[in-house]
This record gives structure tokens, C-alpha cells and sequence, in this order.
């Protein structure tokens, strides 16, 4: 979740766990300064926190909960004249552990094309070699970060353990 409002964040993590259950864990709210790519939209200071859920989805269903986090943007937009202007950005995605695979309406080189205009995006990959998530040379600066690394690699420790109840162990 990106937004400079960071009590949007508590709003649109209620709005999802009433969709997708039960947070496993939630990030600390950190700043968001490694582009400035949405600050003319969300404003200034814009900050991110991650909400990770307990229930494991199938990667299916990443084109419907991408359209869904749309549209709890744009429950929270403001019009400015004719212009519809997000105060947050959902981006959602999944993790293995083997990737971090977000969802994106933008089409690119290294995006695949899923259903309804919503594409993936393997953004880090997992290094049994580095003992933690690595990224792509298109991975956005700050999942480069070692405080994401950090993060994903608890979300996939966490996920092992899920598997392991409930007697999957493979790498998907």
C-alpha cells in the first residue's frame, strides 16, 4: 500500500481482511522516497506498509484481487474537476517460496498478460545460494532494498510453516 494519508491504510487493510480473512503479519509503515513516479497523484511524503493475509490464494485469482484493490482505490479517490485522483495505491500480489509476483495494469517487456487488462510481474526471486529473496535488474529500487529482503524473507518463513501444517513442502 502506498498513500501520504497513513490512516488509509488501516481503512483499506479492514476493507480486505473482510474479503481475504485474517492478517498473518503486517510491516511497519516506512517512507517511500526511491522515485518520485507517484507524487503528482498520492502528494508528498508518501509512505508503504505491507498487510500479509493467513490464507493461502491461488495464483488465479491475482487478476480478480488486482481488479477488487482497484476498486477499493477507487473508493478513496477525489475528483479534481474531471480527474478521478487515487490517495492510495493497492498493489497486490503473492508470494512462493521461490518469488514475490505482484499484479499491475501496465504492460511490459517482462510482464505476462494474466485476464481483464491485468498482468504479473516476478519481482524478487528467492536464492537458496544468498538465503533470501534477490532481485531483477527491473525490480523497482525499493524491493532492492535489504529491509524488503528482510521483510519477504519473514513472509516466507512464515508461508513454510503453512505449507509444512498442512503437508506441502515444494518450491510453488
Amino acid at each position: 500500500m502506498l498513500s501520504s494519508n497513513a490512516s488509509l491504510f488501516d481503512a483499506c487493510a479492514q476493507i480486505l481482511r473482510g474479503e481475504y480473512g485474517p492478517l498473518d503479519f503486517e510491516s511497519e509503515i516506512f517512507p517511500w522516497d526511491n522515485t518520485e513516479y507517484y507524487r503528482d497523484e498520492l502528494g508528498d511524503h508518501i509512505e508503504r506498509k505491507f498487510i500479509f493475509f493467513e490464507r493461502l490464494i491461488d495464483p488465479g485469482e491475482l487478476p480478480r484481487i488486482k481488479i477488487l484493490t482497484n476498486n477499493v482505490e477507487s473508493n478513496f479517490a477525489t475528483r479534481k474537476g474531471s480527474v478521478l485522483r487515487r490517495r492510495i495505491n493497492l498493489d497486490p500480489g503473492y508470494i512462493t517460496q521461490a518469488k514475490v509476483v505482484l499484479a499491475t495494469t501496465k504492460d511490459f517487456s517482462h510482464r505476462i498478460y494474466l485476464a481483464h487488462g491485468i498482468y504479473a510481474e516476478v519481482t524478487l526471486r528467492y536464492s537458496n545460494a544468498d538465503r533470501r529473496f534477490i532481485p531483477y535488474d527491473y525490480t523497482y529500487p525499493d524491493y532492492r532494498t535489504d529491509t524488503y529482503a528482510t521483510l519477504f524473507n519473514k513472509a516466507r518463513e512464515n508461508l513454510r510453516m503453512a505449507l509444512k501444517e498442512i503437508g506441502k513442502t515444494d518450491l510453488e
